[in-house]
């Protein structure tokens, strides 16, 4: 039997919550050998780009293959296909456009803020206001409390607009920003999620004690901080160490000199900062054992519940 899921039927079956675990097993289960994960393919057309993924995590019934595009004027979209790992039958296909990978991509921010971001944020400053944008407060709102939130974009009227929807939908007192420096100078949590191939966030920015989220560079000319930024951290985390140095902000810091990748240390491990004055950093490309995890969970809920359409062949 194959279904065919909607993005309506991933939000009635998967809520932030279920990402977050589900993301986090996903990394502790990658760093510990556990997982197949084969290289990630990435596309650039004139205004988009495109990336492949794919991945197993060892013993679970599906593995799953995921593309994601984002174009200029049209936004992203995506299609996962789960496939079970006992006999290849295809399981199903999920036309989400991109809800998935907004909600795996959200938790992973969660996960790190949980690990690394202080017990109490009085600032968050979210540079970018894209739909991302909204996803990362979402998560976050449920690991830590926040007071305010500040959003830099390079446009003010959409930083503003999202400012007004974070309020509207989560009730945190958000606002728009035009100054981006002192608004991270001002933050004890900084969450980039733009597709910018400049740095955007400089080095000496982030105060003591300030953890940062690089979400947005997962191609290798994608920029969003200053690689001084993760060579004055006093512990610089990245999802999977490997594919950062090759496709995000790992990359620049690398070719930089600033940082050493055997001092980067994998999500998985679940790493703390060491004392609350500590600057952290962690940086996110993106895995296809996120997208297997939640999109394996997700099929397995479709299936207790009998959700989705079912398709026949011929």
């Amino acid at each position: 039997m194959t279904r065919l899921l909607r993005a309506a039927d991933v939000r009635s079956l998967i809520t932030p919550g279920d990402a977050l675990d589900a993301v986090r097993s996903a990394f502790v289960r990658l760093e510990a050998g556990e997982a197949t994960v084969p290289q990630i393919m990435d596309f650039e057309f004139p205004g988009g780009e495109a990336h492949v993924k794919g991945a197993w995590l060892h013993g679970d019934r599906f593995w799953s293959v995921k593309a994601a595009s984002g174009f200029t004027g049209v936004g992203s979209s995506g299609v996962s296909v789960v496939i079970s790992a006992s006999d290849g039958r295809l399981a199903a296909v999920v036309m989400d456009g991109g809800l998935l990978t907004e909600l795996r991509t959200a938790a992973a921010g969660a996960l790190a803020a949980s690990l690394l971001a202080l017990p109490e944020l009085e600032q968050v400053c979210v540079v970018g206001a894209g739909g991302q944008a909204r996803f990362q407060v979402e998560a976050l709102l449920a690991v830590r409390p926040v007071t305010r939130v500040v959003v830099w974009a390079r446009r003010f009227e959409q930083a503003a607009e999202c400012a007004a929807e974070l309020t509207a939908r989560f009730g945190v007192a958000a606002a728009g920003v035009s100054e981006l420096e002192p608004a991270v100078r001002g933050s004890q949590l900084v969450v980039t999620v733009t597709p910018s191939r400049e740095p955007l966030v400089r080095s000496g920015w982030l105060s003591p004690g300030a953890h940062l989220t690089a979400v947005g560079s997962d191609m290798p000319g994608k920029q969003e901080v200053e690689a001084g930024v993760l060579g004055s951290a006093d512990l610089v985390v990245a999802d999977h160490p490997p594919v950062a140095a090759a496709n995000g902000e790992l990359r620049h810091a690398l070719a930089a000199g600033a940082v050493r990748l055997e001092d980067v240390v994998a999500l998985g491990r679940l790493p703390r900062r060491r004392s609350e004055n500590d600057v952290t950093v962690c940086d996110l490309v993106g895995i296809g054992v996120q997208d297997a995890a939640i999109a394996g969970l997700l099929v397995r809920r479709a299936e207790e519940r009998d959700t989705g359409v079912v398709l026949t062949a011929g």
